[in-house]
């Protein structure tokens, strides 16, 4: 059944685009596509090119979001940035005018992820996304590092994120300098990781933020369940309320192709409880999600009733 899912799944992956304005995503291979899922008692099914390394891109939002509240204190975190849905492009400048005080609406959306970059812990660039890659491989179990070419790329086109950063540092939100938080910023969204990782991670927030490989609570529950309720309202770029309808588990894209998610409980064949479950593939809609993932993560969800609601 799962394997009939795939097959029309990928077939989508045609009707998308791959991210060029990124030139280094521009280079993607296009046809690619991997599935990996894995429940609380370590079964796994997995599909396609898993070995396949991709950038975090947005998902990195989550996990800077987490070291963020960590390091400093939730509340601390929200007085710098919302948690409130937009419904603009990720991109977008125009809520940071209209707010009060140009707030940023949540840590999903580019403004918030800048803000939140300048907030993590480090005195420098380097540190701070340290900081990220530490706690990512905490979660994994190896290592991981920033790809060189993407955030070559990315600094270099970066004029409408410097355009955003600066709003910000006008408005008091930004720690450090404007080239600070931008750098710290496309840095975390150029590390690299396989499905299989991403999955690992869903798997430990269904669980709360405990892992259970070392049964150690690495984030508090307070901080996992604040992810996991942006990770629902406000993870699928302006396509968010409508993946809460007809996928209905917390879900975090980003434009290289992948998506994170997380199960509280279901079943799906064999595996059972508490699931994480990651997709990649590299041709995206016009919001910015990939078209083969999330049309693999709709029929899964509609087949194997993994909604929330």
């Amino acid at each position: 059944m799962i394997e009939s899912i795939i097959e029309k799944a990928k077939a989508e992956s045609q009707k998308g685009q791959l991210a060029s304005y990124i030139p280094a995503l521009a280079n993607q291979p296009k046809d690619l596509f991997a599935a990996y899922l894995i429940d609380e008692n370590g079964e796994v099914l997995k599909f396609g090119d898993i070995d396949f390394k991709f950038t975090l891109q947005s998902i990195s939002k989550v996990m800077n979001f987490i070291v963020a509240a960590e390091s400093l204190g939730l509340d601390n975190v929200l007085d710098k940035v919302d948690v409130e849905p937009t419904g603009d492009p990720f991109n977008s400048i125009v809520r940071l005018e209209v707010a009060e005080k140009g707030k940023p609406f949540n840590p999903m959306i580019n403004a918030g992820a800048i803000t939140v970059a300048s907030l993590l812990p480090g005195k420098s660039v380097d540190a701070r996304v340290q900081s990220v890659t530490d706690f990512l491989a905490e979660v994994t179990g190896h290592a991981h590092a920033v790809n060189q070419e993407v955030y070559q790329s990315e600094l270099e086109t970066a004029y409408r994120n410097r355009a955003i950063a600066n709003y910000l540092k006008a408005n008091n939100y930004l720690e450090g300098t404007v080239e600070e938080a931008v750098e710290t910023y496309l840095q975390l969204c150029s590390i690299e990781v396989s499905t299989e990782d991403l999955a690992k991670f869903g798997l430990f927030l269904a669980y709360d933020g405990l892992d259970t490989s070392q049964d150690k609570r690495l984030i508090s529950q307070k901080t996992a369940q604040f992810t996991k309720a942006l990770m629902m309202t406000c993870g699928l770029y302006n396509a968010s309320g409508k993946y809460a309808a007809t996928v209905g588990f917390p879900m975090k894209s980003g434009v290289s192709g992948g998506i994170l998610g997380t199960i509280q409980t279901g079943q799906v064949e064999h595996l059972k409880g508490r699931m994480g479950i990651a997709v990649f593939s590299a041709a995206i809609d016009e919001v910015g999600n990939s078209v083969a993932g999330m049309h693999f993560l709709e029929s899964l969800s509609e087949q194997y009733d993994l909604s929330v609601f």
